[in-house]
């Protein structure tokens, strides 16, 4: 499992799409994105283009790690963008549009944790590399509203999980790449 981590619009997705290029044409792509207006839609549509033409894609952000396991024996590599997208999805599954001072954000937390936990143990058990990209999200101000600042808290203990079972870490900053881990 190799986690690369960054900002927005820092060059993560395209330092992973080479990462899992150069280990074959067998490529699985996990998007973990949904389509909630115009602007994901065509979002979606740029990263599908972008995408070399015979890699396979899955769409979804649950139980990610039962499609690792069914489908990594199959793959020279796995590229899983993005998890902090994933765990958008997954606080919004439960929760629709209720105020966020309504959300049970332990239980909500407690859902993630049990989606990344299968997650990262089927990265462990995969025999090829799976390439995991997440958002830096802790670089910034401290979020003015509860829902922003609960996101951020999440994200940053998933990211911390993720990187603490990771083999390798990278950093990408304005499209140049640090190598933390491995």
């Amino acid at each position: 499992m190799i986690l690369i981590t960054g900002g927005a619009r820092s060059g993560k997705s395209r330092l992973a799409e080479q990462f899992a290029v150069q280990q074959g044409d067998h490529v699985l792509y996990i998007a973990t994105s949904i389509i909630t207006d115009d602007e994901m839609a065509e979002r979606i549509v740029i990263h599908q283009q972008t995408r070399p033409a015979q890699w396979l894609t899955h769409e979804g952000y649950r139980e990610l790690g039962r499609v690792i396991r069914q489908r990594s024996a199959d793959c020279d590599a796995i590229m899983l963008e993005c998890i902090t997208t994933m765990i958008t999805n997954l606080m919004f599954d439960k929760t629709g549009d209720i105020p966020a001072e309504m959300m049970d954000f332990t239980a909500i937390e407690q859902r993630i944790m049990a989606e990344i936990e299968d997650l990262i143990a089927a990265c462990l058990a995969s025999p090829c590399p799976v390439y995991i990209v997440t958002n830096e999200v802790g670089f910034g101000i401290v979020p003015d509203n509860l829902l922003a600042r609960r996101f951020r808290d999440i994200a940053g203990r998933v990211n911390q999980r993720l990187a603490a079972k990771a083999k390798e870490m990278y950093l990408v900053v304005s499209g140049i790449e640090l190598k933390m881990k491995g």
